[in-house]
């Protein structure tokens, strides 16, 4: 492989919209080193390959609200287009439309960021759970006024203020 993407740059790559992650096609296009009008026009081609599910057009607002919170995309504000939208089953499906050794393995790269932001996803779920359980036990089995229920009690707060997932998420740190 020539060129290697860190998880890092990907993370910042990925955005949650309409509860999705997915990856814009100006990002993809630059990944993959192609046009994003190159790309589109592919897509187009084989549309059949991209439903909903796969990938969406960006409303007004959707659009709007990327470039907003957004500074590598501030140049979208001038597109007389709205960004297209790949969930990870789309961004795999790009693959098989560009047919170029580079965009198979960018393909890989992606597929690898998308699971990894998956799996965080799901232990910090599992730790926002669990302290909630340890939250629960102590608020149960202790004295509303002793100091060290509420020294407990303000740390399990902090720790599981981190762990929820980022619901506007255009930025996964």
């Amino acid at each position: 492989m020539n060129e290697i993407i860190t998880l890092d740059i990907l993370k910042e790559k990925i955005f949650i919209i309409r509860n999705k992650r997915v990856m814009i096609d100006r990002d993809l296009a630059e990944l993959y080193g192609v046009s994003t009008k190159k790309l589109n026009q592919a897509v187009k081609r084989n549309i059949i390959r991209f439903p909903s599910d796969f990938m969406f057009q960006l409303t007004d607002k959707e659009q709007n609200e990327l470039v907003t919170n957004c500074d590598h995309l501030k140049n979208l504000k001038f597109s007389s287009t709205n960004s297209y939208a790949f969930t990870e089953h789309g961004v795999t499906m790009l693959s098989s439309v560009l047919n170029s050794k580079k965009a198979i393995e960018i393909n890989i790269q992606v597929v690898r960021a998308f699971i990894a932001l998956r799996q965080l996803a799901v232990e910090s779920r599992e730790l926002s759970e669990r302290l909630s359980e340890l939250e629960q036990y102590f608020i149960q089995h202790c004295r509303e006024n002793d100091a060290d229920l509420k020294e407990i009690n303000r740390v399990l707060t902090l720790l599981m203020d981190r762990t929820k997932p980022d619901k506007i998420g255009f930025k996964t740190k």
